[in-house]
């Protein structure tokens, strides 16, 4: 190992862990890494203390965030066997809209008022705060607010505005109380630099910040008059992608084992940074981030309205081109449902008996089966709709069960049905004049090779993969590594450092043909169940 070598440390919080990768500037190369699994996990019962929570409430705990920086990367280094001297700067990257009320100074609420739900971090997955995400769309519509458009007409229940005006309404002692309502991607570079700062990505995508500027006070005050001044709380210098927020604090570099005084890089979201690990900042490669949701992310060189979008941001992936971003809320979180509620035990034993998963058990059962029959086609809404109807209230649909269906056919049809959903986003893309030339399969659900191969067949196209296990990771350390001068601009530092294994998975013409069919089924369902009138009555019973 060269006492010549660079290295950066790129961090990804996730939903239930943290990890940290130590990455050789010259060429991505990979050498160290640690994980830190979260004590709270997601709390969407209750609070630590007992108090319970509402449905579709997601909260998090900021001790579990400075824990990573603790022990994952130190870890990381240790792995490496590189010295701390070598590094010469640190990047992070977040789960996105995960926000959080805190002092001045950032001292989370959390830690002053304990008992209080809202005093704590809500997660991206918080989607308590739709029937406020409703008062702010049907409000911008009824205006014409130009912004709305940029969403696709309608703005997320995960968002900044409606969690925060959701925090209005149900505690608005604590509202007043907050002085900041920041990002957790801004909040965790706030605690390495001792600099508070906000990045240009979760304001334009989370924070409805367009054209130089937050929604109008005008239009605040007629949603709330109390919510007139709301942007106050969110900070207005915004920052560049891949820039400098800062140095390394003493105290952090005592957390983390680094260097006092390296450089830290500006906050980012996890699924946009990972466009940089797969080499795919140029216009028209599309990166679909696969987990517990996935979110697409693209950069073009065009500016377009695209319905259901989750948003366009002017710099908001690589500074110069428009940022686009669209989403599925739930796909592994469908899948890992069905397992943890609906598989009987026979399966579970049998699937022990193989020295397998229940997952890997279900995919071999389900994957010599010819398309389509099991009869069945399903819509992926369990966790609701992000992109492109932006609906949280929807509720998952399975549709021609019969008593001959097995637990492989349900799990093959709901696998089915997130490949349906993803081809309605690109073609709501392409149908919109932005043009996705090439589609590359980022995050933990790769490793799955038939739901990539059913992916490639009903999108009718070959599947790039990004060619890391650690892309969020790997993105935030290639934002790193510009920000310490070790590369001039995103785009040099992710051709020099990001991987992308090229058409990895390409599609069968007769499969891709039988799922054609399937497709319009999934169509029809979809267009018939898009206003979401019959799962919101439903959803009132509950």
């Amino acid at each position: 190992m060269s006492a010549d070598e660079r290295y950066v440390v790129g961090v990804d919080f996730g939903t239930l862990s943290g990890r940290a990768v130590l990455v050789r500037v010259r060429d991505g190369a990979e050498v160290g890494d640690g994980v830190h699994e979260y004590d709270h996990g997601v709390m969407d019962r209750e609070l630590p203390g007992g108090a319970a929570l509402g449905p579709d409430w997601a909260l998090q705990a900021p001790g579990d965030w400075l824990d990573v920086l603790r022990f994952a990367v130190p870890k990381a280094l240790a792995v490496a066997g590189v010295p701390a001297a070598q590094v010469i700067g640190i990047g992070t990257d977040f789960t996105a809209c995960t926000v959080l009320p805190t002092t001045a100074d950032g001292t989370p609420l959390c830690e002053l008022y304990p008992d209080r739900p809202h005093a704590w971090p809500k997660l991206w997955k918080h989607h308590a705060a739709q029937p406020h995400a409703d008062r702010i769309n049907a409000l911008a519509a009824e205006r014409g607010e130009p912004w709305l458009r940029r969403y696709g007409g309608k703005i997320s229940s995960e968002w900044e505005f409606a969690k925060g005006l959701q925090l209005l309404d149900q505690d608005p002692d604590l509202y007043d109380l907050a002085e900041r309502w920041i990002e957790a991607a801004d909040w965790i570079v706030w605690r390495l630099t001792g600099r508070e700062s906000r990045n240009i990505c979760t304001a334009g995508y989370k924070g409805i910040y367009q054209d130089g500027g937050y929604p109008s006070r005008e239009f605040l005050a007629a949603l709330d008059p109390r919510f007139a001044g709301f942007p106050a709380k969110l900070g207005h210098d915004l920052e560049p992608l891949g820039g400098l927020a800062g140095t390394l604090t003493a105290e952090a570099a005592a957390w983390t084992g680094l260097p006092e005084g390296i450089a830290v890089a500006v906050g980012n979201v996890d699924a946009h940074v990972t466009a940089a690990a797969a080499d795919a900042v140029r216009p028209g490669r599309m990166v679909a981030i696969m987990g517990t949701s996935t979110c697409h992310v693209m950069s073009s060189d065009r500016l377009a309205e695209v319905p259901g979008m989750c948003g366009v941001v002017q710099d908001g992936i690589v500074p110069g081109l428009w940022g686009y971003e669209a989403g599925q809320s739930g796909v592994g979180d469908i899948f890992a449902w069905f397992v943890d509620t609906c598989v009987p035990a026979a399966y579970h034993q049998a699937a022990a008996a193989a020295g397998r998963t229940v997952h890997e058990h279900l995919t071999a059962l389900a994957e010599p089966q010819p398309v389509g029959r099991h009869g069945l086609v399903a819509l992926d809404w369990h966790n609701g709709n992000r992109s492109v109807l932006v609906d949280h209230d929807l509720s998952g649909l399975i549709v021609g069960q019969t008593l001959a269906t097995r637990p492989e056919d349900v799990y093959r049809a709901l696998i089915e049905a997130t490949a349906f959903g993803t081809r309605m986003i690109v073609e709501t893309f392409e149908g919109s004049g932005v043009p996705v030339e090439e589609l590359v399969v980022a995050g933990g659900l790769v490793k799955n090779t038939f739901l990539m191969q059913v992916y490639a067949d009903v999108l009718r196209r070959p599947l790039s993969l990004i060619g890391s296990s650690q892309g969020p990771a790997l993105g935030a350390a290639i934002h790193a590594a510009v920000a310490a001068g070790a590369h001039p601009d995103i785009t040099s530092a992710a051709a020099a450092m990001g991987r992308r294994v090229p058409s990895a998975f390409v599609p069968d013409r007769a499969r891709a043909d039988a799922y054609d069919s399937l497709y319009e089924i999934y169509r029809s369902l979809h267009d018939h169940f898009a206003d979401g009138a019959i799962m919101h009555r439903l959803r009132a019973l509950r």
